[in-house]
């Protein structure tokens, strides 16, 4: 998977239990949404679109000189954002690999991206993921945290995702992974994933991911050392405020 291949797209949209409007919640002098569009333009792994599910976060994301798509705002889920986007923008189907990154990440690290696309491509998978290993111990137990069972052999950094889940696994002493929101699809696995109805153990444990896991979509988990956080309450974005201020 090249940069020549990849279409990063943003799937963004207003409704949220939370915190209202989040995408357009402003950092700075810009919006959310414009901070990550931006540092996914940093990554230079090939297009950024914003799939927008409302015209107003279409509107931002093109005065910041970006590229926006809307799209149907009842749309179910990020990942069905993501791929209506992707068909709008290239019917044609040049880029191969399409990454997903969420629209809450403002603090996200670029090179997260590039990550992605290589465990993609070195795990020989469906899709790419990433983790890093807990160190707070807080967050093993903390429900909004996803943790990953996974097993890195010795000297590798890319291995098979095994299970998600907002609970404590694997049980019992080792280290502990953090999924982080970024994902690498092939893009014909893009186009099964959506296509696919909610599997049981996603709507229990409320992370898509499991609908990938149940058909038999191989996910490959990259190690990473950072783990930017999701803003997803008023707390949290006073956070980000603070650490992206000038």
């Amino acid at each position: 998977m090249t940069k020549s291949n990849t279409l990063v797209v943003i799937p963004a949209r207003l409704a949220s239990m939370r915190l209202p409007d989040k995408p357009l919640a402003m950092i700075g002098s810009d919006p959310m949404i414009v901070h990550v569009w931006q540092r996914a333009m940093e990554a230079n792994m090939g297009p950024v679109i914003v799939a927008c599910g409302d015209e107003a976060i279409a509107d931002a994301v093109e005065k910041a000189g970006g590229t926006a798509i809307l799209t149907d705002p009842d749309l179910p889920s990020g990942s069905d954002r993501v791929w209506a986007a992707t068909l709008q923008f290239d019917p044609d189907g040049k880029y191969g690999c399409i990454v997903n990154v969420q629209g809450d990440l403002p603090t996200f690290e670029p090179r997260l991206v590039q990550a992605a696309v290589s465990a993609l491509h070195d795990g020989q998978a469906d899709i790419g993921a990433l983790v890093a290993e807990i160190t707070d111990p807080a967050e093993t137990d903390d429900p909004n945290v996803v943790k990953v069972a996974i097993h890195f052999p010795e000297g590798h950094v890319v291995a098979p995702a095994l299970y998600f889940s907002r609970n404590r696994i694997p049980s019992g002493d080792g280290p502990a992974f953090h999924h982080i929101g970024i994902y690498a699809y092939a893009r014909d696995a893009l186009k099964r994933f959506v296509s696919l109805p909610p599997a049981s153990l996603e709507i229990r444990e409320r992370l898509e991911q499991l609908r990938a896991l149940a058909n038999g979509m191989r996910i490959a988990a990259g190690l990473v050392d950072t783990i930017p956080f999701g803003v997803d309450t008023p707390a949290d974005l006073e956070r980000a405020r603070r650490i992206l201020a000038p």
